[in-house]
């Protein structure tokens, strides 16, 4: 999922608005990669809840959003198959911060470094 060379513009985010987003993470039980991950007692992967983040930057930041590198990631709490999870995304560029949690418990928070186009 990370993207190789391109520009280095970021998004144009002109007010405070703009710098925030929400989305929602749900996986269902059935998904293959929970058969592995872990057998009775499953919990959703942390590259699947990174590639939940990515995408919902990219639906809010529009697709010429890039992501040059993980600067760091916590996982803090399992999420289980079938919850619901909140993603939550501040952009101060260049760095798009997130955080994933379930209610009141933090499941996880990090940052990419990004680069991009303006959205359209």
């Amino acid at each position: 999922m990370l993207p190789g060379a391109g520009s280095t513009r970021l998004p144009i985010v002109t007010d405070d608005a703009q710098t925030r987003h929400a989305a929602t993470l749900r996986v269902p039980a059935q998904h293959p990669a929970l058969a592995g991950h872990f057998p009775g007692n499953p919990i959703v992967p942390g590259v699947m809840i990174l590639d939940a983040v990515i995408s919902a930057a990219q639906t809010w930041l529009g697709t010429g959003f890039q992501v040059r590198r993980l600067a760091y990631a916590k996982f803090l709490a399992p999420l289980r198959p079938e919850e619901t999870a909140e993603i939550d995304l501040s952009l101060r560029a260049p760095r798009l911060e997130f955080a994933v949690h379930l209610g009141g418990t933090a499941l996880a928070k990090g940052a990419f470094d990004c680069a991009g186009e303006p959205a359209t």
